[in-house]
């Protein structure tokens, strides 16, 4: 399948070890996935006990390990299969396994710290997927038709609610795969909201400048419906491989590849069954269906609360009024599957966008400025979108600009980010406390402050709206702003913190540390 290339690429064959020397762990779907967590202390958990999914799920996760935006009391724990699940006797249901960055440096095999490294690499250097044959996807083990008598996909699969106020269920996991529907080797995949509406149709809503919409509103202006496949319970390294944005992953640009550069491994495709498209075939359960053209539904047509779900910033959104519908033709499942989900403003949102955003930005900047930008952490109070904290390494006076420019081409790479922080390289980037001293030391609010006013955001920004500032004209309209917390270049000397004797601590409290640690 041929993909459209961007700048700086290189097909890397399968086997060929990792660019980076990253040893990447033999994971290629989720089972394998949750049997390499297994392995790990504190990583996974299981309940038999049985679970509501409407509303009481997501409130067990919600104290288990959600972390994130989530109202407090929360916390960063484990990933958590519930195996008994209301309703649903041949189903299980997997929160949570990508939301702690230590269980994703597991999952990808890069320490910690070089996750966005990490994926920057991947992007330079990919694997396309291949097709394989349907004895050969997983996939398609079980299959259930629409045409088949007393289909109802709200009986097969515990879509789950995050509240009781929730539009309705949702799939929060579903990796939705379209194509150009003039071209279908010009492919996207991307995480879309999806409603449950009925036994045969879905919403599904998208934020602004989403490929797959495009094809979906160049499918309606022919009148024809386009075709997509909805993936559900896969490989980490897929999930996080689809977040990449434009322009790091121009018009047309398969994240899949992404996928498998970061596995050394191609992502294996199914043709599906009832629609004119691919599927990934490890994937725990696939959805086929087609967009309708010219058909809108309210998302909360059948529950009337007025809201949609809980949001990454924090907040639960208010339901769309119009949305595009989903028919369903078949949904495929592996024996006893495991559906996947998230809680909407947890931890496992900042990973799965975070990650991706910081390999964004570290591309392009070391493209633009090569060596100043060391690392970059999308921090979890943005959900990994609204706020990115730049760590640099100034050389020269020329860098106290070098160094701004820097953030400006972080607001252009990743147009829903909102803030950006910049430290030196003596700040630890991904320690809060930290980069707030830098904040108290090293920054003056008028003259280290810049503002970048009407520029493009995000839509599920509560502030970004013409009801919190009269200025604005349209939702998801904001002003950005950078925070130059970093010392001039030509007073370095001045700021030099404390220095300690280098010890081994472990010799006295080795309980405490691990020389493994990432």
């Amino acid at each position: 399948m041929p993909q459209k290339r961007p700048e700086n690429y290189r097909v890397v064959k399968p086997g060929e070890p990792h660019p980076q020397g990253w040893n990447v762990p033999p994971v290629n779907d989720l089972r394998s996935a949750i049997a390499l967590l297994k392995t790990l202390p504190g990583q996974y958990i299981e309940t038999d006990r049985e679970v509501d999914p409407i509303a009481e799920l997501a409130g067990v996760y919600r104290y288990v390990g959600a972390g994130g935006t989530v109202m407090r009391p929360t916390q960063t724990g484990p990933a958590m299969t519930f195996n008994t699940i209301k309703g649903f006797p041949d189903s299980r249901v997997l929160v949570g396994m990508m939301a702690s960055r230590e269980r994703v440096s597991a999952l990808l095999g890069a320490p910690v710290r070089e996750l966005g490294i990490q994926m920057a690499e991947a992007r330079k250097n990919v694997t396309p997927p291949v097709m394989v044959k349907p004895q050969d996807a997983p996939c398609q083990e079980v299959v259930y038709r629409a045409d088949d008598e007393g289909f109802d996909l709200r009986k097969i699969l515990p879509a789950p609610t995050n509240t009781t106020e929730d539009a309705g269920p949702y799939f929060c996991l579903g990796l939705v795969l379209g194509s150009d529907p003039d071209n279908q080797d010009n492919t996207d995949v991307t995480i879309h909201r999806l409603c449950v509406q009925s036994k045969d149709e879905l919403s599904i809503f998208f934020a602004p400048g989403r490929h797959i919409d495009a094809f979906r509103q160049k499918a309606e202006a022919a009148g024809k419906p386009l075709a997509v496949s909805i993936n559900m319970g896969l490989d980490p390294a897929i999930y996080i491989g689809a977040e990449f944005e434009a322009p790091v992953t121009p018009f047309g640009f398969n994240e899949l590849c992404v996928a498998g550069g970061l596995r050394g491994q191609p992502v294996e495709l199914v043709d599906c069954l009832t629609v004119k498209q691919r599927a990934i075939a490890r994937a725990e359960i696939v959805i086929e269906g087609e967009i309708l053209p010219h058909t809108r539904v309210a998302e909360d047509q059948n529950s009337g609360t007025g809201k949609a779900m809980p949001e990454f910033p924090g907040y639960t959104g208010e339901a769309n009024p119009s949305l595009p519908v989903i028919k369903v033709k078949a949904i495929t499942t592996r024996k006893q599957p495991v559906l996947q989900t998230l809680v909407g403003p947890g931890e496992e949102h900042v990973s799965l966008a975070g990650i991706p955003t910081e390999a964004s930005i570290h591309i392009q900047c070391n493209d633009a400025l090569p060596g100043l930008v060391k690392n970059v952490y999308a921090h979890s109070a943005g959900g990994g979108k609204f706020l990115a904290v730049l760590q640099v390494a100034k050389r020269n006076a020329g860098d106290d600009g070098m160094t701004r420019q820097a953030a400006l081409i972080a607001l252009a790479v990743y147009r829903e980010l909102k803030n950006v922080i910049l430290v030196d390289e003596d700040v630890d980037l991904f320690d809060t406390d930290d980069v707030l001293w830098a904040m108290q030391t090293r920054f003056i609010g008028d003259s280290d402050t810049i503002f970048v006013p009407g520029i493009a955001g995000h839509v599920l920004d509560p502030s970004q709206a013409p009801f919190y500032d009269p200025r604005i004209t349209a939702k998801g309209t904001t002003t950005k702003t950078i925070f130059d917390c970093t010392v001039p270049y030509h007073l370095k000397e001045h700021f030099v913190r404390a220095r300690f004797k280098e010890v081994d601590p472990s010799l006295w409290v080795p309980s405490l540390f691990n020389k493994n640690a990432s």
